[in-house]
């Protein structure tokens, strides 16, 4: 019987990304996909009842798990699926499983942070280290994934350059996020933060400061009364976020803790990274920051601005390196 070799893989293989549609989300499959030089089919799913309780636990019967308000995951299979969160898991299992029984190499699944289920029934599967997760086909990477590169902070400095050019240099890029389920943000620390903010704009240098929605209005008004008449400029959510712009044209960063991602996302820049401390947190948090000052990355903020060198977080080139040398011998 004569065996059958599989085809090679295209030089420049189609790509799905699979999310739930949540932003953060979607953008660290979008990021890897875009650092692989790929343009991918964006798949939102929704998952019906029982699937969507129990996944991705309950692995039976997927070909009916999919709502049709959602994006439908049916063949062609892509060569490369890129996804993340509960709700993708039954669309990865599901491509890798039909598209293997056409024949050929079939879909090959990046799974990106703790699937929950084993590893093995996805070709990689990608988290941060502070998930303490190991495995054969699991990579681990020291921040979160996302979709600041090189290229993507020189089209956000130009894109918004005629909207912080009048702040004089050196700039300080002000990143904060709000209260989640770990950690404490209200109007007691954004007093504290705000006082040290006006204490550092004009001395150490201009502030360009964007919050998040979960930063809230009270917030927000106690930021913008306490930095009246200093040179700072204050993203008030009316029109598009200049957050990758601050990030680019910035010569040092402050972030609030509570977001592992805006702290990645700092680090990816190469520049001094001072992470502001809120109220509570919680075990992963804290291995992550710890591991973050170990490196060398960031530092406390105490105040004031400090300046240091460190070679810039490159997560996402090590890990699309890694998927092309995997699907390249798969």
């Amino acid at each position: 019987m004569k065996t059958l070799t599989p085809e090679p893989r295209p030089l420049n293989p189609s790509c799905w990304v699979v999310t739930d549609g949540k932003a953060g989300m979607e953008n660290q499959c979008l990021g890897l996909a875009e650092a692989l030089g790929l343009t991918p089919v964006v798949k939102r799913v929704k998952l019906r009842s029982p699937w969507k309780q129990l996944s991705p636990f309950l692995r039976h019967g997927l070909q009916w798990a999919f709502d049709p308000a959602g994006d439908a995951i049916a063949p062609p299979w892509p060569d490369l699926l890129i996804a993340t969160g509960r709700a993708s898991v039954p669309a990865s299992l599901y491509a890798r499983r039909m598209s293997r029984r056409e024949g050929g190499r079939g879909t090959f699944t990046v799974q990106i942070q703790n699937p929950v289920i084993d590893a093995s029934r996805f070709d990689l599967v990608v988290v941060p280290r502070h998930d303490a997760l190991s495995g054969r086909n699991v990579m681990t990477t020291r921040g979160s994934l996302h979709r600041v590169s090189a290229d993507m902070l020189k089209r956000e400095a130009e894109k918004f350059r005629p909207l912080l050019d009048h702040l004089r240099p050196p700039r300080i890029a002000v990143l904060i996020g709000g209260a989640n389920a770990v950690y404490s943000f209200g109007a007691r620390e954004m007093n504290v933060l705000a006082a040290q903010l006006k204490e550092i704009a004009g001395k150490e240098g201009s502030l360009m400061i964007t919050p998040s929605r979960r930063t809230g209005e009270e917030n927000l008004r106690i930021l913008q009364d306490a930095l009246k008449g200093t040179p700072s400029y204050i993203w008030d959510g009316q029109g598009p976020n200049p957050y990758y712009g601050m990030l680019a044209l910035a010569d040092a960063v402050l972030v609030t803790c509570d977001s592992v991602n805006m702290v990645s996302e700092a680090c990816s820049t190469g520049k001094p990274v001072m992470v502001i401390d809120l109220p509570g947190g919680s075990d992963k948090f804290r291995r992550f920051h710890q591991a973050m000052r170990d490196d060398g990355m960031t530092r406390p903020f105490k105040g004031h601005i400090e300046k240091w060198d460190y070679a810039a977080l490159d997560d996402m080139g090590l890990v699309a390196a890694r998927i092309r040398e995997m699907m390249g011998n798969h």
